[in-house]
């Protein structure tokens, strides 16, 4: 079943989390980042930084939160793969900083004859300042057949 074009465009009510320390030092450990910036505070302040800078792609845990439910797509969640995500980052987000995220679908398409749809949402991360901290696509596929 083809997912309906009409969904393009639709946008998730603002979400927000508080950046936890525990959350950066254990999202460091998990994916082997060993730079001490990420995981002592003593550390981060003495490279400059406010205090424990989240790494690179750590916005991508907050998104685990979403409101968005594909299923309110028509999609068939057992039939679902994490495709890619792509990131651009505009601000630094550190511990203690609320960011709230907004999902917005920006693209559906299919291949292989619609035996593969993909969708594509961007999602734009802000901290409590109202500062754009970073943005990132997520493109999920759905298999059919």
């Amino acid at each position: 079943m083809a997912i309906d074009r009409k969904h393009l465009g639709s946008r998730t009510p603002p979400y927000a989390g508080e950046v936890e320390k525990g959350q950066l030092r254990f999202f460091a450990k998990a994916t082997g980042e060993e730079n001490p910036i990420y995981s002592d505070e003593a550390a981060a302040r003495a490279a400059g930084y406010p205090a424990l800078p989240a790494p690179p792609t750590f916005i991508f845990c907050l998104t685990f939160h979403s409101p968005r439910e594909l299923a309110e797509l028509g999609v068939d969640m057992t039939r679902v793969l994490h495709a890619e995500q792509a990131f651009r980052h505009h601000a630094p987000i550190y511990a203690g900083d609320r960011i709230t995220l907004v999902g917005e679908i920006t693209d559906i398409y299919e291949k292989k004859g619609g035996a593969l749809e993909f969708i594509v949402e961007r999602i734009s991360a802000t901290n409590q300042n109202g500062v754009l901290c970073a943005e990132m696509d997520v493109t999920t596929v759905v298999t059919h057949g």
